[in-house]
């Protein structure tokens, strides 16, 4: 997963969201899933649990959103 660029990773987690991140809004909005690069998911009500949780279940690579709204910020 490392050899992608950071533009074809955010199309990926775009991709990755709208598959499997999307369908789960009406249920879960406000929670967090992490998702397999495979497509994979898990749900969670922390973020950290997410994490926790699809790292001993899928390994390292995974993607990691709040379900609804997409929120994007930049640590400068």
């Amino acid at each position: 997963m490392s050899h992608l660029t950071d533009g074809d990773r955010n199309k990926l987690a775009d991709v990755l969201y709208d598959k499997y991140g999307k369908p789960l809004e009406k249920e879960h909005w406000g929670e967090f899933v992490a998702i397999s690069p495979k497509g994979k998911s898990i749900v969670a009500p922390t973020l950290l649990e997410a994490m926790r949780k699809a790292t001993a279940k899928f390994g390292r690579g995974n993607f990691l959103f709040k379900v609804g709204p997409r929120v994007v910020g930049t640590a400068l």
